[in-house]
């Protein structure tokens, strides 16, 4: 791995090189210019630490200005150069990632730092910066730190993304900090990895062989020789991600990073959390105080003047102790008073911060400026958490660290609540057990607007456990989720997902076609977090129109437009005036923008799943209504969003999600089933308002579901679509008989079922039941609630769980609703039952449920068809006669009348496929293979009838009629896929084909070459184009089938035929003689093209069509019911005539159409549109089915060995944690005890020296051994004197 690695460095050096060409430029070093000599090095050293000899000649020979200053300052004794030192770093020998380093000047803007670490280091934002101080040098730290950094700062470090700056070099506490980042590297995953960043700041001139790091061009990488010791050092440690070496100018000298960690905390402490600033918090930055000298004192009064917080390790050394001891001895009530006795308090407060360092700090000398810095300390310990580490233990330490910037940013900021701040920072952590711990524990009342834009923050950084819980703890979706809302969740895409780039698409064509187009790249938006969806204006930025535009993209014309009614559009207007009006609407008060979102859960899940959301997107599907047609309409979009995306991983992941999506579809439908079948056949055919008119079916078939198709609830419902009135276990024989004998319709031949008569007395009087509204698909929906209304006798058997009607009724109403309205009508007050014959209402009814049954029309368009076949292959046969005026045959204008009907009912096909817009339609219709068949069989039919009809072209026609009989017999195949046993095997040829095609291509590369060659081998002249296409490419082809011509390949063979060597006679057409000279080449050549075709190509050949057969013969009823429904649906919406007689019905169609513009009742395929009441307790049954699912689910996942194991190791882990809690309150007992066993020997001590006490007995001795618990009367009479 670290080969690899390496290796992968090496490649990217040049592009890295590059990108950091303009370091030098910008980053500046300094250098020291004035020699002042320290007093203590006899003139060799400067107080910079540097020697004389590498100061230059200005900075040595400035012999005045060293006289009159006594002291060296950075400021004033350096100048700036150009850097010398930056790029990559490789330890040698250490086998890791190669880190970042970077020698600048102290006086470096720290937002140009944080730029290039972020952008060009390609660090990731952080969460939060620890910033860790002291612990400096060879000073020793203690176990318990080592247990904290370890198992405490590092896994808060993980789990919030945060930042930990230390020295970055191999001694104390920044060792230790390098050594649990490595430990946490080497045991978690690479996801979590990347989540701990371990940054350097060090002194640049304290560096250990710093030298190797200077390049004037830069290092990529530079090689690093780490002396491998176990004592501490100042060599940089190889567990750190990034190094900045701070130059003030000194050599060897500690302090003159101080303003600059300063400074970037600072900068840091500005931005904002989150995808480009989006976050609701800014970045939180905290430093932690262990151990630490007296100059730990000035860095630390700096950040607390700039309102950074602090924790302080108590325990673990002097300055930490020190502050430690302040806070608790002067105690919080005494801080300098104002008023007549302000300056005795400040006296007083003085003298002691003074006892106290002379404590710890016994050997400095500038004392006085310790208590200054003390003093100012101590006025800000509001920002200062105390955190013993003895007694507290390392598992709580995120929780302290977090309690510790809520502290501070309470003092900060006098109007946030101090809650509101710790959620907000648990939300920018993703800690979601520190709120539900802490904050949701049920002793807060939290209110909308304290979750408001936590609930922003979770959403758009992707925290769905947050969302859950903000929602489960009083958040108001239908109030959070307006328009306005909504659009800025899409504005905040991240740049780099392929809906962020599908969204900018848009919205470029929307300015191109408004006239108002800009560019807004990510270059050309000024703001440094402003997404370039945006705009610099609401008009020119992205609207829910252009989110409309890609849903209806990625649907394809399925269902409407979606948010069309809050922009104030029309389905099917025209883009360039729906680009206007959205422009114009944008422009002025923008009136949705307020309004809420009408189905909340939906357009967050919609917005979930087009970023490939996994966690977030289920739990909107939970939450949301309509799952089944909900998880269809995601795997759509999945799938259709895979097609695009270029990258191999997020393309590998969308189909997943994809395929869990359908597998919720069919295991909610599962359930639903289950609980009851009629209901669940309206689940599927129902319409929703939600996802733009569309049903579960639609949904299915463009998403390509074979999964949710194969169900059995699926296949019952599209049975009895396909056998209408009719029994389905009606044997073939019957029906084909009862087709072409009519009469033996209504003998019991054939079993139809029957339904009772329907009466509606107030509105219709009696009728018969030829006429079912839609509405009789859900009188189920209204048994529970009318039990006993005779008015509404549509259940025929009376049972709940049955189908109490026959789908027929409702899905295949036949296309004359005028007719259907005369038997169903009649004047007020008239009774039209007793005036009907109810033999001629048998014979119409039983006539329309024979003939116009899905099953019957395939039966008599197949019988067509066949008999179409024979028509057409007599003509071709028999009566092809010559152009006119010989010909046509009459027979043949019949063949011509037949193929104007199929085209006529190819015309109404591509106007029946349900969409807005005849292009969608078009489109819809051209997407079906067979469909194309059916263009292509009608095109070369009229081709071949403009050429049989003129003289000159006639066998062309001919040819063009032969290959057209050949296309509409193919069409046969489509036929047979209703088929069981054939409709897996056209799916298996249809693969096998492609799989040729592949075949093919390795198989003409490999004839090409040897049919060249041996062309050339044979014949040296040979100018007939004909005939080498034939011997370059025929006949080879022609040898994998055996048949080899030997008499002309073998010269042994050849036989004496004539042919000439003469170039003007082979121009005149004679044979040329075949060659000799190397006819061993040609046998060679031969024997190895058969090896390649026969053996090797062949052979992959068959192994291609065996793993494809394999492939599909595991899915074959998968495949066979999704392909059976699209067949349904074609005959379903066919007339009941066939071809020719078809014409009829298409007259009857443009008359009704056209002309008296009636609506058609089956261009929507078996749609159902539910309203009020029904839809309601439709949606409710479905939504209790999706609960129980899940609910069966969750206790299954508890049930598994996983839970299992995993709420065993909790336990566990409380377990130790209660383990160490009394381990450490023992600890303390015994420190109790030994105090009070060395008071009692004092005491004894004492009295033992005092006459004062007569002594009765000798003093009791410590025993070692334990005495057994049996007391003896003389003990208890000692006890008793005593």
């Amino acid at each position: 791995m670290a080969e690899r690695q390496s290796e992968d460095n090496r490649h990217g050096a040049g592009k890295t090189e590059k990108d950091q060409s303009w370091i030098p430029k910008i980053v500046k070093k300094k250098m020291c210019t004035t020699f002042l000599e320290d007093a203590l090095s006899n003139g060799e050293r400067c107080q910079c630490g540097g020697e004389h000899s590498i100061h230059s000649s200005v900075a040595t020979g400035d012999f005045f200005g060293s006289a009159v200053i006594s002291q060296w300052d950075s400021s004033v004794h350096t100048s700036e150069y150009p850097t010398d030192a930056f790029g990559e770093l490789e330890f040698a020998g250490a086998g890791r990632r190669h880190s970042h380093f970077l020698r600048l000047s102290c006086d470096t803007p720290a937002s140009l730092v944080y730029t290039l670490m972020t952008v060009h280091w390609a660090l990731p934002a952080p969460n939060l910066v620890v910033s860790v101080v002291g612990g400096v040098g060879r000073e020793k730290v203690k176990s318990w730190v080592r247990e904290v950094l370890r198992q405490g700062l590092v896994r808060a470090a993980q789990s919030t993304g945060a930042w930990i700056m230390t020295g970055g070099l191999r001694e104390g506490v920044s060792r230790c900090v390098g050594e649990a980042v490595r430990d946490h590297v080497g045991a978690a995953s690479s996801s979590s990895q990347s989540k701990v960043i371990a940054l350097g700041v060090a002194p640049w001139g304290l560096v250990t062989n710093r030298q190797q790091l200077i390049n004037q061009q830069g290092s990529f990488p530079a090689r690093y020789y780490v002396r491998n010791t176990s004592k501490d050092s100042c060599y940089l440690d190889n567990n750190y991600r990034a190094f900045l070496l701070v130059d003030d100018g000194s050599i060897g000298q500690r302090g003159g990073e101080t303003n600059f960690i300063t400074n970037l905390e600072n900068h840091i402490s500005h931005l904002r959390t989150g995808i480009r600033g989006s976050g609701n918090i800014e970045i939180p930055v905290l430093c932690m105080l262990i151990s630490g000298e007296a100059s730990v004192l000035k860095r630390m009064d700096m950040s607390l003047k700039k309102s950074t917080p602090w924790l302080v390790l108590s325990g673990s050394g002097s300055a930490a102790d020190m502050i430690t001891e302040l806070l608790s001895d002067l105690g919080p009530t005494e801080p300098p008073a104002d008023g007549e006795g302000k300056d005795s308090s400040i006296a007083g407060l003085r003298d002691k911060v003074k006892e106290i360092l002379k404590k710890y700090f016994p050997n400095e000398k500038s004392l006085d400026r310790l208590v200054d810095q003390t003093v100012s300390i101590y006025q800000n310990r509001q920002l200062i958490t105390v955190f013993d580490g003895e007694q507290d233990g390392p598992d709580d330490f995120d929780t302290v660290i977090l309690k510790a910037l809520v502290r501070a940013c309470k003092q900060v900021s006098s109007n946030a609540s101090e809650y509101t701040d710790e959620l907000k920072m648990a939300v920018a952590w993703n800690r979601v057990d520190i709120a539900k711990s802490e904050l949701f524990n049920g002793d807060i009342e939290w209110k909308y607007e304290d979750l408001e834009d936590c609930m922003t923050a979770a959403l758009v950084n992707n925290k769905p456990q947050f969302v859950r819980l903000f929602t489960e703890n009083g958040l108001n979706i239908l109030e959070y989720l307006t328009y306005e809302r909504l659009e800025s969740l899409y504005q905040s895409l991240p740049e780099s997902s392929l809906a962020f780039s599908l969204l900018q698409h848009w919205l470029r064509e929307r300015h191109s076609l408004t006239g108002s187009f800009h560019n807004h790249s990510p270059d050309s938006v000024d703001g440094k977090y402003s997404s370039p969806l945006k705009g610099f204006s609401r008009s020119e930025g992205l609207s829910l129109y252009e989110v409309s535009r890609l849903l209806s993209d990625i649907f394809g014309g399925v269902c409407r437009p979606f948010y069309y009614g809050p922009l104030g559009l029309e389905p099917g207007v025209n883009a360039k005036k729906a680009a206007k009006h959205v422009k114009k609407l944008l422009k002025g008060d923008c009136p949705y923008s307020k309004l809420p979102c009408a189905y909340p859960w939906s357009s967050l899940f919609i917005w979930a799943v087009l970023q490939n959301r996994r966690e977030m997107a289920i739990y909107f599907w939970e939450m949301g209504g309509e799952s089944v047609l909900s998880a269809l309409s995601a795997c759509k979009i999945l799938r259709e969003l895979s097609k695009l995306e270029k990258e191999t991983e997020i393309k590998l992941s969308m189909k997943e999600l994809a395929d869990r999506f359908e597998k919720l579809a069919h295991n909610v439908f599962s359930s639903c089933y289950q609980s009851s079948e009629s209901r669940s056949f309206t689940l599927l055919i129902r319409t929703s308002p939600v996802w733009g008119g569309v049903t579960c079916l639609q949904m299915a078939v463009a998403a390509d579901a074979r999964l949710f198709f194969s169900h059995d609830g699926v296949q019952t419902l599209l049975s009895q679509i396909w056998w209408g009135d009719m029994d389905s276990s009606t044997d073939v024989w019957k029906l084909v008989s009862s087709f072409l004998m009519p009469p033996l319709i209504y003998t019991d031949l054939i079993s139809f079922r029957e339904h009772k008569v329907r009466h509606t007395d107030s509105l219709e009087g009696q009728n018969t039941t030829a006429a079912f509204s839609l509405g009789d698909l859900t009188q189920h929906t209204e048994e529970d609630s009318k039990p006993e209304d005779g008015h509404h006798a549509d259940n025929t058997d009376g049972e709940g769980e049955s189908t109490p009607f026959s789908l027929a009724d409702i899905v295949q109403l036949e296309e004359d609703a005028e007719e259907n309205a005369a038997l169903r009508s009649a004047p007020k007050g008239s009774n039209t039952f007793t005036h009907q014959h109810p033999q001629h209402l048998f014979i119409v009814h039983r006539w329309r449920q024979f003939w116009f049954a899905p099953v019957t029309s395939f039966l008599g368009n197949m019988l067509m068809y066949f008999l179409f076949l024979f028509l057409f292959a007599y003509i071709l046969l028999v009566e092809f006669r010559p152009p006119p005026p010989d010909g046509p045959a009459a027979i043949e204008f019949v063949l011509y009348f037949w193929v104007f009907t199929l085209f006529c009912e190819e015309i109404r096909q591509s106007f029946i496929t349900g969409c807005t817009t005849w292009s969608q339609s078009l489109r819809i219709y051209i997407q079906d293979t067979w469909n194309k068949f059916d263009l292509t069989a009608i095109s070369l039919f009229c081709l071949g009838l403009i050429l049989r009809m003129i003289p000159s072209l006639y066998d062309y026609g001919r040819s063009v009629m032969c290959l057209d009989y050949m296309v509409f017999t193919l069409r046969l195949i489509h036929i047979f896929g209703i088929n069981k046993n054939l409709g897996p095997k056209i799916i298996m040829v249809g693969k096998m084909v492609k799989d040729m095609f592949s075949f093919l291509f390795f198989f003409g590369v490999w004839l090409m070459a040897y049919g060249v060659a041996n062309q050339a081998l044979l014949y040296s002249y040979d100018p007939r184009p004909y005939w080498v296409f034939r011997r370059v490419f025929y006949r080879p082809y022609l040898y994998i089938y055996g048949h080899i011509p030997l008499e002309e390949i073998d010269a042994q063979k050849r036989e004496d035929k004539p042919c000439t060597d003469n170039v003007t006679l082979i121009h005149e057409g004679e044979e040329p003689c075949p060659t000799s000279e190397a006819n061993w080449l040609v046998l060679i050549l031969l024997s190895v093209y058969l090896l390649v075709t026969n053996v090797l190509l062949l052979n992959l050949l068959i192994a291609m069509f065996s793993y494809t057969f394999s492939k599909v013969q595991e899915n074959s009823d998968v495949h066979w019911k999704f392909q059976r429904y699209n067949l349904i649906v074609e005959y379903h919406s066919r007339p009941c005539l066939a071809p020719p007689f078809i014409i009829i019905s298409h007259l009857n169609l443009f008359i009704k159409r056209i002309l008296r513009k009636v609506p058609s009742l089956k261009i929507k395929h078996f749609m159902l549109d539910l309203q009020g009441r029904k839809a309601s307790r439709l949606k409710t049954w479905e939504s209790v089915q999706k609960e129980n699912l899940l609910s069966n689910q969750s206790k299954k996942l508890q049930d598994s060995d996983t839970e299992r194991l995993k709420r065993t190791s909790v336990k566990v882990d409380n377990i130790l944690k209660q383990i160490r809690d009394h381990d450490c309150r023992l600890r303390m007992l015994e420190s109790e005890m030994e105090f009070c066993s060395s008071s009692l020997l004092w005491i004894m001590e004492g009295l033992a020296h005092n006459d004062m006490i007569k002594q009765t007995r000798p003093p009791p001795l410590h025993r070692d051994v334990v005495p057994t618990p049996t007391l003896h009367q003389s003990d208890l009479a000692d006890g008793k004197e005593l």
